[in-house]
């Protein structure tokens, strides 16, 4: 199958228009209308993105009381420190803005009888964000701003001069329709979320992808920066969320909302024993079950009709699986405990810090390429707010590395690798040959879900991997990897389809040298490494890395505290 071809010259491409990608457009058209915008979207921007069924809370706020600093201290803490504290608290600086730009956007926050903020906890905020998401994409929609739906970005470009990389620009292709397109491009900012599938489901054969993190999400924007030899951190910081069983709902609304504790099957309640930080909540249910004292649950028997009520109708919002459940099964969480139980891990930098390595500006280590959001590492507990904050930050200065570049008109097409570029494109059409594939797209999937499961700590081991099995998990994926690229595709959806297998296997391949460079426990359950049970103060360091010559180089690096600046030199 031939592609058609279509070249788009702009001066920013943002890759992914989900939270991050939205408000960065919507930003910077507002800074400099003379900037030419173009949002690439791998779905349609108007319900994309981990927003695009909505939210019920903002879980990023400084409330009355607390300043930015605090919540520095309460991410590092429940990050065992291991985070960019610079970060942090440049973006906690930014939350409350934020928040306030997408109320006179039209978002709902609830508000008390004294027209104050609804808060649930000290950083919560409450909302009726079923449509944040259209509300983002409105707003992204300015007029020197073109969306192009339906287009999957697979490749960065870039060219070489004195040790540094520059970013060219990107190629993708129409997921709809034969065609590819070859983006040239000052700047580029990768929004495109975090990276799901990689390990074995809670749910298997036709309801695998009922998962925490949405399954479209493939880590595409690390897989390209990966390839492009940018510098990652903090893989090995995986996150597994505690949710409610078999639906997957979350259980923060439970536990933050009606004040439910954890409570084993012999009716104790656990989670003390084990601490109350995020990773600390699963392990702790992961070694009760291990100890036999499962399954699970969080105590909600006995509260009153109205909390009841609450809880029904915040599940119908973000999550009507588990409000079906309850109703098909006749019950409720007053007169039924919830069970709980962890998911497959996923890596996700508006959680934990895997991601992007970035200066405080949110450029990463290759010149003229951004992160924000998920894919932007050192900065975890973002969520909705923190990507929005990331976003306004990399959107202010890119603002201002284009201005510095205005002075050269020929800036586009200096040095533009179009070789590379085509061979891009004959890498999509050999994809689109006629022929038969040995293996299928989920046969390739199913195979690599179940080495990461088995061997680099997946639900089956109680999250817990060795070096030993990290070893032959790397081995085994590295073989998937040359069958991935001979599978044959019958239309650019389907071509879609392999690529995000293969963009799956690059962060599998990242994670597992991630993990095995850590030579302790940091994260219990999110990182549990059977030879080094312990904490090792030797690591009170990043986990960084670069691909080069086809193999992972590792760069442990000093840890940078609020106050301090960062900037690439090397």
């Amino acid at each position: 199958m031939s592609l058609k071809e279509e070249r788009i010259d702009t001066d920013l491409l943002i890759v992914g228009g989900g939270t991050a990608g939205c408000y960065a457009a919507y930003i910077l058209s507002g800074l400099n209308p003379d900037i030419r915008i173009t949002i690439a979207e791998k779905a349609n921007i108007k319900r994309s993105g981990c927003l695009a069924a909505g939210v019920n809370a903002l879980n990023a706020y400084i409330t009355e009381g607390h300043v930015p600093e605090d919540y520095v201290a309460y991410a590092a803490g429940d990050a065992e420190g291991i985070v960019r504290e610079d970060l942090l608290l440049s973006m906690s600086r930014e939350l409350n803005s934020v928040t306030h730009d997408l109320e006179s956007l039209g978002l709902v926050i609830l508000k008390d009888k004294n027209g104050k903020y609804v808060s649930r906890g000290w950083r919560n905020i409450k909302i009726n964000g079923e449509n944040i998401k259209p509300i983002l994409a409105r707003a992204a929609a300015g007029k020197n701003v073109r969306i192009i739906n339906n287009v999957n970005i697979t490749d960065l470009l870039w060219t070489d001069s004195e040790n540094r990389r520059t970013v060219r620009g990107a190629m993708g292709f129409d997921v709809l329709s034969q065609k590819a397109y070859r983006f040239r491009a000052l700047a580029v900012l990768i929004a495109t979320g975090g990276a799901s599938g990689l390990y074995r489901p809670n749910n298997p054969g036709f309801s695998r992808h009922k998962m925490w993190y949405p399954p479209f999400n493939t880590g595409a924007g690390y897989a390209m920066g990966i390839r492009a030899g940018a510098e990652m951190t903090t893989f090995e910081m995986r996150f597994i969320a505690l949710r409610c069983k078999d639906t997957i709902a979350p259980t923060g609304t439970i536990a933050q909302g009606v004040g439910a504790k954890q409570l084993n099957s012999r009716n104790e309640i656990y989670e003390q024993k084990y601490g109350l930080k995020t990773s600390e909540r699963l392990w702790g249910t992961v070694t009760e079950n291990a100890l036999g004292n499962g399954p699970c649950f969080l105590k909600t028997e006995g509260i009153d009709e109205k909390a009841e009520s609450d809880l029904f109708r915040a599940y119908l919002n973000m999550a009507p699986s588990q409000t079906l459940k309850w109703v098909e099964n006749g019950t409720g969480p007053a007169r039924e405990n919830v069970e709980i139980e962890g998911t497959e891990p996923y890596i996700v930098g508006g959680h934990t810090a895997s991601g992007y390595w970035v200066d405080d500006s949110r450029r990463t280590s290759v010149i003229g390429l951004y992160a924000a959001g998920d894919v932007a590492g050192g900065a975890p507990q973002k969520y909705v707010t923190g990507a929005l904050a990331e976003a306004k930050i990399a959107a202010q200065s890119i603002n201002a590395y284009l201005n510095s570049l205005k002075a050269d008109d020929n800036a586009l097409s200096a040095g533009f690798p179009d070789e590379d570029a085509d061979a891009v494109v004959a890498a999509y059409e050999k994809h689109l040959s006629p022929g038969s594939s040995a293996f299928s797209v989920e046969e390739i999937e199913e195979a690599m879900q179940k080495i990461m499961d088995q061997y680099a700590g997946g639900i089956s081991t109680g999250y817990r991997y060795s070096l030993a099995g990290l070893k032959l998990a790397s081995e085994k994926i590295s073989r998937l990897v040359p069958l991935s690229e001979n599978i044959r595709a019958a239309s650019t959806y389907e071509l879609m389809q392999i690529y995000e297998v293969k963009e799956r296997l690059t962060v599998c391949q990242a994670l597992i040298a991630h993990l095995e460079a850590r030579k302790e426990t940091r994260w219990h359950s999110f990182q549990e490494n059977a030879d080094f049970p312990d904490r090792n103060e030797n690591f009170e360091k990043y986990v960084n890395s670069r691909y080069e010559n086809g193999k992972f180089r590792i760069i442990l690096r000093p840890l940078i505290h609020a106050g301090e600046r960062y900037e690439h030199q090397n």
